[in-house]
């Protein structure tokens, strides 16, 4: 650095030296004197940068106090990333968010589906996001899926103490029915740290190394003792079979469509897909019946003596998947949500001062971390905004002058009938409706509230229900003015686990459309999407199955002005049994959430 100093320095001219020899200050005494310059002025300006960096630090944090609370330290792999993303390295962020319909390749039969895509790279994209290891061979035995019996987990960083804040390193063995080790990847494991007592969890996600091995971060994030709980959902063979049953054979489930003119009756099998079971062959197929503004098309064997404009009634048919006998024995019950031997060490945190909850305001368009949050005595603390629990009297202060509509399926609808439930001075109104696929609603009349709920439409495995009454989300969001006053809340998934990926996303980029000229037309209009919850754990609605369709609806709404629910972590690490429909102190928790977007605090 002298070295260069001096470089800088400008060249003595002949009168600078004149005037040196005029002031008789000598050689020596002047190169000290320059030297005690040019330190003093090094010194100043590197006193000068440390004041301004301080009132720099001084002034933001005036302006932002929350900033100075405990945030979650980034995990150890170097694959996770945060929400909005989901929580899976094969979750990418897609790049638009403004629509033309395109076409794009596709193998299933439905390859005459218009995808409402921004382009073919959008669907490049998803299918990449959604990419899951495949096994080394086609068709594995049994006893080289992996067995959840033999793997294994320990804590890396264990140590007798730690406190509020800390992380938990944990790393996943997987080997095979043989005791085998592993070396490739595809397991779908679920993971959570939690305490019986306490009724305390929060959720890990178990990210794969693609070579036999996991690994899973877990925040601390309450005082007391603590256990790691890792299970293994299903083998990456199993998953296999899942994927492939899910992309050739959209009949695994069927449905029954109801024609009536008259005395005369039929009953037909119909399905969204003109797949080849349902085409037979081929002298009754099909009727084709086409929403003309949504363009969705919902398929039926034609009738042998009705017209198909005579379909008046739908219904759930039943379930015929076509499993092999070694594709059965992997899809076992035996081997399926299997909690893992291994290291179960307590884990002591101890409090800390500083306050880990959130107090960012609920808002659309906000991050989902991971982890999103955590329960504590049943209670579910929010680490994307600030949460409160409503009372009766809450809710109604809440949503006084406002119109909440509901779309989507029966896990949706819980958190219509809680509240109906919750809030006595909200009525029902009898619509003559089926009680579940609606429509349904809900009114107090003192505070102009209203809140409605109903089916997705098809495909819906429900009873026996009038097709007039089934609408589609799209045109519901359309038919709707929106504006401040009013809350549009959906979720689609559910009904959506044994058709292809791309039947699927389909659906969500017309749904899109629909919200992105509602936001155009009602910016102020509040869409709240609810994620997936953990369930099903079968070849017609398996986890795997919910989790990839959660990560393409995720991906399809990001850069959009909505808020996401989060319940899939919620449901994953709470301590009640899986069940697709969670107790009501989930529900309850996950309203209290809803509604903290509605009145933030």
């Amino acid at each position: 650095m002298e070295k260069n100093h001096r470089r800088s320095l400008p060249c003595c001219h002949p009168g600078q030296q004149t005037v040196r020899q005029r002031t008789a200050v000598s050689r020596p005494e002047f190169h000290s004197l320059a030297v005690l310059n040019r330190k003093m002025f090094v010194l100043f300006k590197r006193s000068l940068f440390f004041l301004i960096t301080f009132f720099i630090v001084i002034l933001y944090l005036i302006r932002n106090p929350a900033s100075t609370k405990w945030t979650v330290p980034k995990p150890m792999s170097r694959h996770l990333t945060p929400y909005p993303v989901f929580p899976h390295r094969r979750c990418i962020q897609l790049l638009n968010t403004t629509h033309s319909v395109v076409h794009f390749p596709t193998s299933q039969p439905s390859s005459t589906i218009k995808h409402v895509l921004n382009c073919t790279e959008e669907w490049d994209f998803l299918l990449e996001m959604l990419k899951w290891p495949s096994p080394t061979k086609e068709n594995p035995t049994p006893t080289e899926a992996t067995d959840p019996r033999k793997c294994t987990f320990t804590v890396l960083n264990w140590k007798d103490n730690y406190i509020v804040g800390d992380f938990v390193n944990v790393s996943v063995f997987a080997r095979n029915g043989r005791g085998v080790p592993k070396t490739y990847g595809g397991d779908f494991f679920q993971a959570k740290l939690y305490n019986t007592e306490l009724k305390a969890s929060t959720f890990g996600l178990a990210v794969d190394h693609d070579n036999g091995t996991y690994s899973v971060s877990f925040a601390l994030l309450w005082p007391g003792p603590a256990h790691v709980s890792i299970r293994l959902i299903h083998s990456s063979e199993a998953v296999q079979v899942l994927n492939r049953h899910r992309e050739r054979d959209p009949d695994k489930v069927f449905f029954t469509g109801y024609f009536e003119d008259g005395d005369i009756k039929e009953n037909v099998v119909c399905n969204a897909m003109k797949s080849p079971r349902l085409v037979g062959d081929g002298s009754r197929c099909c009727c084709e019946h086409r929403d003309p503004r949504s363009g969705e098309v919902w398929f039926c064997r034609r009738p042998a003596s009705l017209p198909c404009s005579a379909l008046v009634y739908h219904s759930m048919g039943g379930y015929q998947a076509q499993l092999s006998t070694k594709e059965s024995k992997i899809l076992d019950r035996g081997n399926t949500n299997i909690v893992l031997p291994g290291s179960s060490s307590v884990i002591n945190v101890f409090a800390q001062h500083t306050d880990i909850r959130e107090h960012k305001k609920c808002a659309p368009s906000l991050d989902t971390p991971v982890p999103s949050g955590f329960f504590f005595k049943d209670r579910w603390t929010s680490l994307v905004c600030h949460t409160k629990m409503f009372s009766s009297s809450d809710v109604i202060r809440c949503l006084t002058g406002k119109q909440i509509h509901m779309m989507g399926d029966s896990t949706l609808r819980q958190w219509f009938e809680y509240l109906g439930k919750a809030v006595p001075t909200l009525k029902p109104l009898n619509l003559h409706a089926s009680g579940k696929s609606g429509p349904l609603m809900i009114v107090d009349t003192a505070s102009g509230t209203l809140i409605t709920w109903r089916a997705h439409g098809l495909p819906l495995r429900t009873d026996k229900t009038p097709m007039a009454d089934l609408h589609y989300i799209a045109n519901e969001i359309d038919n709707l003015a929106g504006g401040e006053h009013m809350v549009i809340a959906f979720d689609i998934w559910a009904h959506f686990t044994t058709y292809p990926l791309a039947f699927y996303v389909n659906r969500l980029a017309i749904i899109r459309r629909s919200v992105v000229s509602l936001l155009q037309r009602a910016p102020r209009t509040l869409v709240i999407i609810k994620s997936a919850n953990t369930g099903y754990k079968d070849i017609y609605g398996s986890d795997w199955l919910s989790w990839q369709l959660d990560c393409a609806l995720r991906a399809m709404f990001q850069g959009l002005a909505v808020v996401l629910i989060d319940t899939w972590q919620m449901t994953s690490c709470h301590y009640s049994p899986d069940d697709i429909h969670p107790p009501s102190i989930v529900i309850e928790n996950e309203v209290n959430l809803f509604l903290s977007f509605i009145c933030p605090q």
